[in-house]
């Protein structure tokens, strides 16, 4: 994994956890998803500066080698 595709996956994990975070109640969801912006620009400039964009399955697979826990269900 280059340092492009390190910090690609490393800002999709951000932005997953961000996401949890804002909707971990759904009450309070509204007031919290504007807060996402910064997250998704960042996720959006890593993957496009790794050629990533649209290469979900290679991303996919840069954050499971990160973070294995991720590929399993939390259902």
């Amino acid at each position: 994994m280059d340092k492009d595709e390190l910090a690609a996956a490393q800002a999709y994990i951000r932005l997953l956890e961000a996401t949890r975070a804002a909707l971990s109640d759904p009450d309070d969801a509204p007031l919290y998803l504007p807060l996402l912006t910064s997250p998704m620009e960042e996720a959006d400039r890593a993957l496009s500066g790794a050629g990533l964009t649209g290469n979900e399955d290679k991303l996919f697979a840069l954050v499971r080698a990160l973070r294995p826990c991720l590929s399993v269900s939390d259902r």
